[in-house]
């Protein structure tokens, strides 16, 4: 049995409004992102770039992760996306 693969990823507008969740399929949860077909916070807010994301087999572990993310002050925020991605860019774009 293969273990399924979880995500904690981070969304941003182009405003520099972000958005932090979590998935079993990046894939499809980005598309669905970046074509409003999820009613709420990313669809109001236009969070349409996936700047960041981290993959773990563990569930528990990436919604703990998630929370704790989500705590965390911008500056903390800001510093976790730059080490990964410093130009802020859309990971998703070189996705084929």
């Amino acid at each position: 049995m293969q273990d399924r693969q979880y995500f904690v990823y981070i969304m941003a507008s182009h405003s520099g409004t972000l958005y932090i969740g979590v998935t079993s399929d990046l894939y499809k949860r980005v598309y669905q992102h970046k074509n409003n077909l999820i009613e709420g916070f990313t669809k109001k807010y236009e969070c349409h770039k996936l700047i960041y994301f981290e993959d773990t087999s563990d569930v528990e572990g990436a919604i703990l992760r998630e929370k704790q993310l989500k705590n965390w002050n911008r500056k903390k925020k800001e510093f976790l996306i730059k080490t990964k991605n410093p130009s802020w860019k859309d990971l998703s774009l070189d996705w084929k």
